[in-house]
């Protein structure tokens, strides 16, 4: 009899739950989504004084149950197609049916830089949106879409996932960095989530200042500094749009919606052994020209091995870029072009777990 009772009342209270869940009205940018519904909204971005109107293409499935909202970012680069073609599959995919809370997808976040096909940078401002927030309401086109993603989207999420590629000619393999250290939020919650998408790679960025929130600021920066859990997703390289790249963010963005109760599961998955990183160090180098390094793929590397060379535009070396700590190296540029301070490599700090501290 006890058990009848207790059952009934937990079925009451969250009848009770989802009710006031199908109730509650979500609003983004003005526009209203219910319980159940999904919606395509494009969040205008006003024209600047020296550069032109633009938008942020967003998809809203909000689920016919109750739940925390989830946001997921592409195209902060316009030149990472796979995330942005994942978007689309994933939007194509979910449905409210059967989703318990409600999952924000944008589309692409840099539209001008993607219809002009624009490697890291806006092609009117020259500025690169992943260096930009939080942002300026009358500041440059790239300024005033960190703004708009800074205050009226962002504030919605109760998680992020800030979902890139390599780049022109970045290689990389795929990894996830996820947000610890004492300016990080609920930092168990995330590594959980990493590991839940089964990729092999994750690594822990330890935020221990202001400063290192604050400088160059990116979007899952921007994520932490409003106190939200944050997930920077990577992979794919050289701006590919290789299926299995994009296969695998919709795979492990469904296993983050099973993770956090938002979505049941069509196939069991076997848990994948991840490698663990805590940090990661750039190399930049000393000189602009012809990069050729000794390889474009992931390895583990000693303190003071050679990397590659810098050439001068007479074919002379200018510079040997020597490793400057022991670690696997994660990404990097292909070449040949580079530029001074450029990093060339980025190498991860290999570790054998990944503590909640």
């Amino acid at each position: 009899m006890r058990q009848i009772i207790i059952f009934f009342t937990l079925l009451i209270f969250t009848t009770s739950i989802d009710t006031a869940f199908a109730k509650s009205p979500f609003i983004i940018d003005g526009k209203v989504i219910k319980a159940g519904d999904r919606k395509d909204i494009a969040i205008p971005i006003i024209a600047g004084k020296t550069d032109p109107k633009t938008f942020i293409p967003v998809t809203i499935i909000r689920g016919e149950g109750s739940g925390p909202t989830l946001l997921m970012v592409a195209g902060v680069h316009g030149y990472e197609f796979a995330p942005i073609l994942a978007a689309q599959r994933l939007a194509d995919e979910i449905k409210p049916e059967g989703l318990n809370g409600t999952l924000i997808i944008v589309r692409v976040a840099h539209i001008s830089a993607f219809e002009n096909r624009s490697p890291y940078v806006n092609p009117y401002d020259r500025k690169n949106l992943n260096r930009s927030f939080p942002g300026a309401l009358n500041g440059t086109q790239t300024e005033r879409i960190a703004h708009a993603l800074s205050t009226k989207v962002i504030p919605l999420a109760d998680v992020v996932f800030d979902v890139h590629s390599g780049d022109g000619a970045e290689w990389l393999e795929a990894f996830i960095g996820v947000y610890g250290g004492p300016l990080a939020t609920d930092y168990p919650l995330a590594l959980s989530l990493a590991e839940a998408f089964q990729f092999p790679n994750i690594v822990r960025y330890k935020m221990k200042t202001q400063e290192q929130i604050d400088k160059g600021r990116s979007l899952n920066r921007q994520a932490v500094a409003q106190g939200l859990p944050t997930l920077l997703i990577e992979i794919g390289e050289n701006g590919k749009r290789e299926d299995i790249h994009i296969e695998t963010i919709v795979s492990g963005v469904k296993n983050a919606l099973k993770h956090m109760n938002m979505r049941k599961a069509s196939n069991p998955t076997i848990a994948l052994k991840p490698n663990y990183f805590d940090g990661t160090q750039s190399v930049p180098v000393k000189h602009s020209g012809v990069w050729t390094p000794v390889s474009s793929h992931s390895r583990f590397v000693e303190a003071g091995e050679t990397l590659g060379v810098v050439y001068n535009y007479k074919g002379e070396p200018v510079e040997t870029v020597k490793a400057p700590v022991s670690g696997y190296t994660l990404y990097g540029l292909a070449g040949p072009p580079v530029s001074l301070g450029e990093s060339v490599v980025t190498i991860a700090k290999s570790v054998r777990t990944l503590d909640n501290k």
